[in-house]
């Protein structure tokens, strides 16, 4: 046999994150699956010339960093009682948003807003909100009676705290335009905010043909790809960089960032280089983080605080056992 044999990588993420990437096993999005978006992969150099690119030696942090994050615990599983004597299943859960402030200038970082909630998810268009304790869950009617799924209804209202969070901050904490605001994961509805990057730490399709997804995984730590536009309806300019760490798999540290295509090219090439010289300074390491370096220290800070800021969970289970026995019928 000729050749070279081939080997293995481990994938720096603890196996109980997932994986740095997502990679289908029936047809689903992933870094080997081709996205059905439409691509412009010309907008900053053609497609035939792209090669990892450097910031130029004048690009400069900006003084401050703005990022935004959010968290969601799901604190009980609950089951209506219909009039008809029908049941359906739900769930309590409790989410926050919020924003650390980096003052690269002062080398000091702080929590700058923050927003708690909680919900009941569940196809009842019966039940109430519950009361436990202090505490209230306001009721979401969704679409779904499949237990299995009611978690994921609960990241619409989680991503409205982030969406919320980010236009405050951006009003309350603007620093004479020399700032950045980062967004843990796509923009979506923050596209309109001035300065603002999305940070998608987790990619989950591929947009790039071989031959170009070959020029982001030759990247060298601080290095990114041209920048390329995503015509979605969600879509914008984007960009992938490697986070300084460990040699590893081919996409290790690789992660996508973008920004609105309401901007100019030039702004949106600007924006990517500003992101180069900034994004690797918050790359976390192995032993802190077990999603390093992809997740950033003032996120990962920033999620511990919100973790904290939803209670304390075993408290709130029990709250909800004896709100929802005092709430059954009697008979």
């Amino acid at each position: 046999m000729s050749g070279a044999a081939a080997g293995w990588h481990v994938d720096a993420w603890s196996p109980s994150y997932g994986t740095s990437f997502e990679q289908a096993e029936s047809g689903g999005d992933g870094p080997t699956t081709e996205s059905s978006a439409q691509v412009d992969t010309d907008v900053e150099l053609p497609a035939a010339t792209w090669r990892p690119l450097a910031a130029p030696p004048t690009v400069r942090p900006p003084s401050v960093v703005l990022l935004v994050d959010g968290v969601r615990r799901i604190d009980a599983g609950l089951w209506t009682r219909e009039s008809d004597g029908s049941s359906y299943p739900g769930i309590a859960a409790s989410y926050a948003a919020g924003v650390v402030r980096c003052d690269l200038r002062r080398g000091a970082a702080e929590m700058v807003s923050r927003r708690v909630d909680r919900g009941l998810f569940t196809a009842s268009q019966e039940a109430p909100d519950l009361v436990a304790g202090t505490v209230r869950y306001r009721v979401h009617r969704v679409g779904t009676s499949d237990v299995a799924k009611l978690s994921q209804t609960v990241q619409g209202p989680l991503t409205e705290l982030e969406v919320a969070v980010s236009a405050q901050v951006r009003q309350e904490h603007t620093a004479d335009d020399d700032d950045l605001l980062v967004v843990d994961g796509p923009l979506r509805k923050r596209r309109h905010l001035a300065r603002t990057l999305g940070y998608v730490k987790t990619q989950q399709g591929r947009y790039l043909s071989a031959a170009l997804s070959a020029v982001v995984t030759s990247l060298a730590p601080g290095q990114r790809c041209p920048v390329f536009r995503v015509g979605t309806a969600w879509g914008g300019f984007s960009w992938y960089l490697r986070l300084p760490g460990p040699a590893g798999a081919p996409w290790s540290g690789i992660v996508r960032v973008e920004c609105s295509t309401d901007l100019p090219p030039a702004e949106a090439v600007r924006l990517a280089d500003l992101s180069l010289v900034t994004l690797p300074r918050f790359a976390s390491t192995s032993y802190k983080d077990p999603r390093a370096p992809q997740n950033l220290i003032p996120i990962a800070g920033l999620e511990r605080r919100l973790r904290g800021l939803l209670g304390d969970a075993r408290l709130l289970h029990r709250a909800l056992t004896i709100s929802a026995a005092g709430s059954r019928p009697r008979g």
